[in-house]
């Protein structure tokens, strides 16, 4: 097996995402976008804002098992790269580790990536649309974003998924950095109780 030097070299590495995940109601939101300013970085300064459409798609295999992609592209930065992701299984086993930890591919790609896919096999799953804010803390990102179902191709026609914002705590690291989970819990701690963020199974809201 090649070392993990070698794999460099050669831009291969392994990369692994560590998460947690949370929510707040609309009307509390604005409350944690404050604290979020002051406790991450650049705090003299406006967070980041985005808006993000996201669409799966999905091969399947001849007993049924599918393997999922993930493609998002700017709504507001038009110039921007579309993005291919792949996220494999959360490792949800370890009790004693404090966050989600799952297999990571994050690569920008061409306009025309939808019709490679279709070409390829898959098939789009579902899409949707996240309109919120970044911020981060080191090497921490902090996502607070509201979904919206889209209702119309030209992604013009949403419609809000709950009444509330998706709260996303991640760090994406090489293989084998397991304490950046107990950095990652530290500062959630910091948010409650606000937000409460955990490791969330979503195997369990299929």
């Amino acid at each position: 097996m090649e070392s993990l030097p070698m794999r460099s070299r050669v831009g291969v590495v392994p990369q692994q995402e560590y998460l947690l995940q949370g929510s707040i109601f609309d009307d509390s939101c604005e409350a944690l976008l404050h604290k979020l300013r002051g406790l991450c970085d650049n705090s003299d300064s406006s967070p980041e804002k985005f808006r993000d459409h996201e669409m799966v798609f999905t091969i399947r295999s001849a007993t049924g098992a599918g393997t999922s992609l993930r493609v998002r592209k700017s709504l507001d930065q038009l110039s921007n790269p579309w993005h291919l992701r792949y996220l494999g299984q959360p490792e949800m086993g370890d009790k004693s580790r404090a966050t989600i930890v799952r297999n990571c591919i994050d690569c920008s790609v061409s306009n025309n990536c939808l019709q490679f896919l279709t070409d390829m096999g898959f098939r789009l799953d579902y899409e949707f649309v996240l309109d919120g804010y970044m911020y981060r803390k080191g090497r921490m990102k902090v996502i607070v974003a509201k979904l919206f179902r889209v209702l119309s191709a030209n992604v013009e026609t949403l419609e809000p998924i709950s009444q509330s914002y998706l709260v996303e705590l991640c760090v994406n690291a090489p293989s084998g950095q397991d304490s950046i989970a107990d950095e990652m819990k530290q500062f959630a701690d910091s948010l409650k109780p606000l937000v409460i963020l955990d490791k969330v199974d979503l195997r369990r809201l299929q």
